[in-house]
């Protein structure tokens, strides 16, 4: 591309300066609003997943083939050296832990209430999912605890308190009664809701003893190093566990979340399309005025010698120099903006914190750094752009230079 026509186009755009100003500007506010938007946007999914996988699922998880179906306690993998180093050694894997989970009817002196009992290895759990800060009373446990850890909401239904005794009977491995009694060591608020109302906590060796099935587990959650190669995993590992064993990522574990995500991501993307479409508008507009307004003047220039094929050219560089100037200020402007919003989340109080504590999810307003969030809004910039040049070229195919100076 010949370099006079560049100068050409970047000495006509301020021609107009008022013109350019404001068209840039449009695009600008449009960049800016939409940048934040969907910043915010992902940033609330990304809330949203680390709260589910840390507090429970972890990003994958292994099982024994058929366990996720019916979460029976006679489908049980044994938690052997020689499975946790293959699994480990997969690529991505950062690191593992067994969880042995079953449900169990729990008592008190005059009240009962069906539970989730979870067995865990208390310092890896920790160190996931950070669950000793959620001890409201008494201690976190260890690995060789003979107490438990018993969740607010079922502490208060119960009316239990620290060293307290709850009895718990359920269902041990193949046919095994299960029937124990505990001390309560520690009270825990979990996050989620529905899980606060009914959760026990126990080092995994003691859930074992209660079911009746030493060195045995539900599960492997695992910690990987790269969110975005959770699908590669978990094909990898699939293939060199075989068919004995079932691989699942957090979004096959909790497909409700991820239709949640993907209904109000598509909410989203709706505003994005009006906003982009007003602008959109407003661009073609000023185009079109432009292209009449330079209707003699494009005739001279082809009466004189120019090729319609450069003058196409040039119109179309004006109109992208534009776009270019409206796009670069949005992301100059939006970038140190966001990286702040991004490293200090507004925090959440009133009637709004307290919903979205209710559903598990700390009450901040957390935005997303993601690169792709830019790059989708220069492809629609100079898409925009492209479309609203449809008109000016058309017209200047029609033009003939003895009707076009005589204006």
């Amino acid at each position: 591309m010949n370099k006079h026509i560049i100068i050409l186009a970047w000495r006509n755009i301020w021609r107009s300066k008022r013109r350019t100003i404001i068209t840039a500007m449009s695009i600008f506010f449009a960049v800016l609003m939409a940048v934040l938007m969907r910043s915010m946007q992902l940033g609330s999914y990304d809330l949203m997943i680390d709260n589910a996988v840390h507090f429970y699922s972890g990003y994958m998880q292994v099982h024994d083939s058929g366990y996720w179906e019916n979460k029976s306690i006679n489908r049980l993998l044994e938690d052997t050296p020689a499975l946790r180093n293959k699994i480990q050694s997969a690529e991505g894997v950062e690191s593992l832990f067994p969880r042995l989970e079953t449900y169990a009817l729990t008592a008190s002196i005059d009240k009962t209430r069906g539970a989730m009992v979870m067995g865990i290895a208390a310092d890896a759990e920790n160190a996931f999912s950070n669950l000793k800060e959620k001890v409201s009373k008494g201690q976190y446990l260890t690995d060789s605890s003979k107490g438990v850890m018993i969740s607010k909401g079922l502490s208060d239904y119960l009316e239990l308190g620290l060293q307290d005794t709850i009895v718990l009977i359920g269902q041990g491995y193949h046919g095994v009664n299960a029937a124990a009694k505990y001390p309560i060591s520690g009270i825990i608020s979990h996050p989620n809701p529905q899980m606060d109302k009914g959760l026990i906590y126990m080092p995994i060796s003691l859930a074992q003893q209660f079911v009746g099935a030493p060195n045995m587990a539900t599960s492997y959650v695992l910690n990987i190093h790269d969110r975005g190669e959770i699908s590669k995993i978990r094909q990898e590992l699939s293939a060199s566990l075989g068919g004995e064993f079932e691989v699942m990522s957090w979004d096959d574990m909790q497909p409700e979340l991820v239709q949640m995500i993907e209904s109000d991501s598509s909410g989203g993307i709706i505003m994005l399309f009006i906003l982009y479409t007003v602008i959109a508008f407003g661009i073609f507009g000023t185009i079109m005025m432009m292209t009449l307004e330079r209707k003699r003047e494009f005739g001279v220039l082809v009466a004189v010698g120019m090729y319609k094929t450069s003058l196409g050219i040039l119109v179309a560089l004006e109109s992208l120099l534009i776009g270019f100037l409206g796009l670069v200020a949005g992301f100059l402007f939006s970038l140190p903006l966001l990286w702040y919003l991004h490293n200090h989340p507004i925090p959440l109080s009133g009637d709004t914190a307290e919903a979205m504590l209710k559903m598990g999810v700390e009450p901040i307003l957390p935005f997303s750094m993601d690169n792709g969030i830019f790059l989708m809004q220069a492809i629609i910039v100079i898409a925009i752009m492209l479309l609203c040049l449809a008109y000016p070229l058309f017209k200047i195919t029609l033009i003939k230079p003895a009707d076009a100076v005589r204006l």
